[in-house]
């Protein structure tokens, strides 16, 4: 039975968004094409009409990652106008987010994969990571642009590894404990 454009461009993007989950999930080494294409009800055979590999697959989920995180950071921002870095910060440090990789930060949760994968995926990392650090300079305290482009990479930097942090110990009062240390310490920053 022949698939129309409509519903191949459907199930593209039902394998892009399940593959950005489940590499956040899982990592890139945990996660094979066949299993994608089974969590979206679809035969492995059918890929290759829509990715050319699992790298072109990854750097693409990856990059739709990036996008879903930096508009989630964009929803904080405009949600709390009056204290838009803070807003980010605690939804960033909040247990639900570090329960929920799939959803979450591709950076807290593939960062050291991305910087074994190919080039297209560190392509995708650092167009997202590039734009996570120009949404964060545009709310910044500070006198310059330079200023605040490094005060913004230095709290994206707190923010990822606070995250990893909390998510790689098996102590859930040590976790809770890293999240609200690196949040007050991200607010006194602020101050």
């Amino acid at each position: 039975m022949r698939v129309s454009r409509e519903q191949m461009a459907e199930n593209r993007e039902r394998i892009l968004d399940t593959a950005s989950t489940m590499f956040r999930e899982r990592g890139f080494d945990g996660v094979g094409v066949a299993d994608v294409m089974k969590a979206v009800g679809l035969t492995h055979g059918g890929f290759y009409g829509h990715f050319s590999s699992k790298d072109d697959l990854a750097a693409q989920a990856l990059g739709r990652a990036f996008v879903h995180s930096n508009r989630w950071a964009a929803e904080a921002k405009s949600a709390e106008p009056e204290a838009p870095l803070q807003a980010i910060v605690s939804r960033y440090l909040s247990p639900s987010h570090r329960d929920d990789p799939g959803q979450g930060c591709p950076v807290a949760a593939l960062g050291c994969d991305i910087a074994r994968q190919g080039e297209a995926s560190r392509l995708a990392a650092t167009e997202g990571v590039r734009a996570a650090i120009a949404g964060l300079s545009a709310i910044e305290p500070g006198a310059t642009a330079d200023e605040r482009r490094t005060s913004a990479i230095a709290n994206y930097a707190t923010l990822v590894g606070a995250l990893v942090l909390s998510r790689m110990v098996d102590d859930a009062a040590l976790s809770d404990e890293i999240l609200a240390a690196a949040g007050a310490a991200l607010q006194s920053a602020e101050a």
